[in-house]
């Protein structure tokens, strides 16, 4: 007879909120269970920085607020919490907020090998449900390759993949223009070789 399966300890939120209060590591919450997030590469943290640093100035004057990963993002109320890499939300209520956002506009996830999964996956899934989001980046540290989901004004999530160094974000409402070339500025990430987009399917 085989031994029982440890179950994973289930968190309320109330005790969730407890951790991440005195918790020097950052956690993610889903249905109770809680994940410690990984420190990132310098390339990680390149691309980030840039994205703010090309953010903040577009944003000027729009009451808008760009906030990197070290703030929370309530995805499902009691259900799902997360720290994207970026966020962008333009919400008068997200203004009054000290300790996480609810209407997120932009997110932006940089990719790594331990979270690509869950953020092309349960993580997207997630953050469809929320009725702000318009815009949603998956950028790789493998290579210049910038995915870029959009809803439509029907209410559909389109895809665009990004690969070439003029190839650009551009997102009207946010004064946003960024060309792949800004987004992996000094972030020590090769351009895409002929071939790499077959090797990823």
């Amino acid at each position: 007879m085989g031994h029982p399966e440890l179950q994973p300890h289930r968190y309320t939120t109330e005790e969730y909120f407890a951790l991440e209060a005195q918790s020097n590591l950052r956690h993610e919450f889903f249905e109770g269970e809680v994940f410690a997030m990984a420190g990132e590469s310098i390339a990680h943290n390149t691309i980030a920085q840039n994205f703010v640093l090309a953010l903040r100035p577009a944003l000027r004057g729009k009451r808008c607020q760009v906030i990197m990963e070290t703030v929370q993002l309530a995805v499902e109320a009691n259900r799902h919490y997360t720290y994207p890499d970026i966020v962008v939300s333009c919400d008068p209520q997200d203004q009054q907020e000290s300790r996480r956002l609810h209407h997120p506009l932009l997110i932006v996830e940089v990719l790594s090998p331990s979270t690509e999964a869950y953020d092309r996956g349960l993580k997207f899934n997630q953050y469809k449900k929320l009725p702000s989001l318009r815009h949603y980046l998956l950028v790789s540290q493998k290579t210049w390759l910038v995915e870029w989901y959009q809803l439509s004004e029907h209410g559909v999530w389109g895809h665009t993949a990004l690969a070439e160094a003029a190839d650009a974000v551009v997102i009207p409402e946010l004064n946003l223009i960024m060309t792949l070339v800004q987004i992996y500025e000094e972030a020590g990430v090769v351009p895409m070789a002929a071939g790499f987009l077959g090797e990823q399917e």
